[in-house]
């Protein structure tokens, strides 16, 4: 597993983003284990979350793309961090783009805000987790209204590596979907990988009772 990885896994624990106990995902899925990016909450930690997104993406889709869209709300921030570390650290100015909950009517005027989307853009999704897929019903079609767009990728934090509407991932199930690639900076394979019986800061994260739990949740709800 690359550094990078090791190091963003670790910081999600510093940042209380990855947690693990009893919880209920937005599907209504009970888990052992939650990833809550709004818990990024200080102006170091979203610089370095931009940093890891900014990393991930170079891997996945090179820079060869037009808008970082990032949904509202989470996905504000997050298109952010991420447009300003790749400025900063590969020297491409990426626009960001996000979208309002509510049309604005005056002002700057519409669904948008940051850059508008034009004719030919090559687009690529950033958002915190997706576990079942339903977000990006919502996102694509905002997009698309915006005219004749490359849809070239979706970016997450973590891929949960479990089933979507169906039996396979839910980024699975958007590649098949909507013809595009996607990517995650870690996936829960890699996190269980790097944190079973290995010791972090003098703490066990992931015991073998923890690992258990986490063994019956994919045996119900792991993607084929």
């Amino acid at each position: 597993m690359e550094r990078y990885k090791e190091e963003f896994i670790e910081f999600m624990i510093d940042c209380e983003v990855l947690k693990f106990g009893d919880f209920v995902t937005k599907s209504g899925r009970k888990t052992p284990f939650f990833i809550n990016t709004g818990f990024y909450r200080t102006g170091a930690q979203l610089r370095k979350l931009g940093e890891y997104y900014a990393k991930a993406i170079k891997t996945a889709f090179s820079l060869e793309f037009d808008v970082l869209f990032g949904p509202a709300y989470k996905g504000i921030p997050l298109s952010v961090a991420a447009a300003m570390a790749i400025s900063e650290h590969y020297n491409k100015d990426i626009r960001y783009c996000s979208n309002r909950k509510e049309i604005k009517d005056h002002g700057d005027k519409g669904i948008l805000l940051g850059s508008p989307i034009n004719d030919g853009d090559k687009v690529i999704i950033i958002e915190d987790v997706t576990t079942a897929g339903t977000s990006i019903q919502e996102t694509l079609p905002i997009i698309k209204e915006q005219g004749n767009v490359n849809l070239a990728g979706l970016v997450v934090s973590v891929d949960r590596m479990e089933r979507g509407q169906g039996t396979k991932s839910a980024l699975r199930e958007i590649e098949d979907n909507y013809g595009f690639k996607t990517t995650a900076i870690v996936t829960m394979k890699e996190v269980i990988e790097h944190l079973y019986m290995r010791p972090y800061k003098d703490n066990i994260i992931i015991d073998e009772a923890l690992k258990m739990k986490i063994d019956d949740y994919y045996k119900q709800y792991g993607a084929d």
